[in-house]
């Protein structure tokens, strides 16, 4: 059923038809055309089972907090303090785009939500200090993959969830990369600045002014350390921390800066419902076909013949990483997980690959395809944001994914750079 599954699930897509249906429809009609009609009722109630976890709770909270946070104009501050801080150098604006998603990924933990919050005002910036309208919306693209990387992230939650892993050392062990992709593609900008003669900002900012930004920025920063701090000191778990963030980002909106007002909450719970919604539905739909592929065994014959190609974990990790990367260009991140992931980390937890360092490979690889061609979500996003058509950015976005690439096989071959943290804080062995 693998086998035909993917063709029959991208026949699905091409045609239109949204990935939550195509998710449930391409199993569903292989189950029917193989007379396994009892397993076709089994696929359609585990849709509600996969949806119905304690964890995954966290998902909504995290969204509606950074809801909270974009309409509180806290996002605002955050590249205020970016501009203060990187505006002065060559390429100055492009350098505040990756640090603006840095500092945004401690608060959102989504992608999506970084392209649209950053880019709708970014973009539109450097256009006016004379970058081009592709490039912009390239590199608001490639930088935002960094918000599911860096904690707190929606797809380790998703990760943790289903393989039992530690949702706390899966955050930890992101940390890294996640810096690692943003020094990354500033060395690549600081590259193409030198070589095509960016613009540079006016002028430089006094420490005073500086002062003044990081004040501005100060609680939006706290943000993470709250997060953090509360769940590596046992005080709350991630789903309650979730629920901390909500509380914290109300209290910052509507009491500390007042940016927010009672007529907004309505559009605000709206939007953060309809976005979690989107998500824990293709979670179920994953889940439930995760549940009819485990009765099929085919997850023990694809081990199998990935184990036939090599014994060396090197080789393996190697063609595994291609496979993810082809996969990320197809699929979002979340049913990706959901569906390989069970099928992939035995295999090579079973070779000596810690479970940790397996899970931030995949992690990474799968959010780096949300920004590849050809279906990658945030480069849509981002087209409808810079309304620039996705074949033009997909052009200019390829140094950057070049850079991320590199980034994904060093944390592939050096594992210390993801598991450092964890295991300092004896979250990991």
């Amino acid at each position: 059923m693998l086998i035909w599954f993917l063709p029959t699930f991208l026949v699905f897509l091409l045609i239109g038809l949204p990935v939550f249906f195509a998710l449930l429809a391409a199993p569903g009609i292989l189950l029917w055309l193989n007379g396994q009609t009892n397993d076709i009722t089994l696929l359609y109630r585990n849709v509600y089972n996969g949806m119905d976890s304690f964890p995954l709770m966290a998902i909504p909270f995290f969204m509606l907090a950074g809801e909270l946070m974009n309409r509180g104009g806290i996002t605002i501050r955050l590249v205020e303090f970016a501009q203060a801080l990187m505006g002065h150098l060559r390429g100055g604006l492009a350098h505040v785009n990756v640090l603006s998603s840095i500092l945004f990924a401690g608060l959102s933990g989504s992608a999506v939500a970084d392209t649209s919050a950053l880019g709708s005002m970014l973009i539109p910036a450097m256009e006016k200090q004379g970058y081009t309208r592709k490039f912009a919306a390239a590199i608001t693209a490639a930088s935002s993959v960094i918000g599911p990387i860096i904690p707190p992230s929606g797809i380790m939650i998703i990760y943790a969830y289903v393989m039992g892993e530690s949702v706390a050392a899966l955050f930890l062990a992101g940390i890294v990369p996640g810096v690692m992709v943003g020094v990354g593609l500033m060395l690549m900008i600081k590259f193409m600045a030198d070589k095509y003669d960016f613009p540079v900002a006016s002028r430089k900012y006094t420490w005073g002014e500086r002062g003044q930004a990081s004040l501005k920025a100060f609680f939006p920063l706290l943000t993470p350390v709250i997060i953090l701090g509360g769940i590596l000191g046992g005080i709350f778990t991630p789903t309650e921390a979730a629920a901390v963030a909500v509380g914290y980002a109300f209290l910052i909106g509507f009491f500390v800066l007042r940016t927010l007002t009672l007529k907004e909450v309505p559009e605000i719970l709206s939007n953060a419902g309809l976005t979690s919604a989107v998500v824990l539905l293709l979670v179920g739909a994953a889940m439930a076909f995760k549940t009819v592929v485990s009765l099929s065994h085919a997850p023990e014959q694809l081990a199998q013949l990935i184990l036939s190609l090599s014994n060396n974990p090197l080789i393996l990790l190697f063609l595994i990483n291609l496979l993810l990367f082809i996969v990320g260009m197809f699929l979002d991140a979340g049913p990706a997980i959901i569906i390989l992931g069970p099928i992939l980390a035995p295999i090579f937890t079973s070779l000596g690959v810690d479970p940790i360092h397996f899970a931030i490979i995949m992690s990474v690889n799968l959010t780096v395809g949300l920004a590849t061609p050809p279906m990658g979500l945030v480069l849509f996003v981002a087209a409808a944001v810079s309304r620039e058509r996705v074949e033009t950015i997909a052009k200019a976005i390829l140094p950057f994914l070049a850079v991320e690439i590199i980034v994904i096989f060093l944390i592939t071959y050096v594992p210390a750079l993801s598991m450092t943290i964890p295991r300092i804080t004896g979250f990991a062995n």
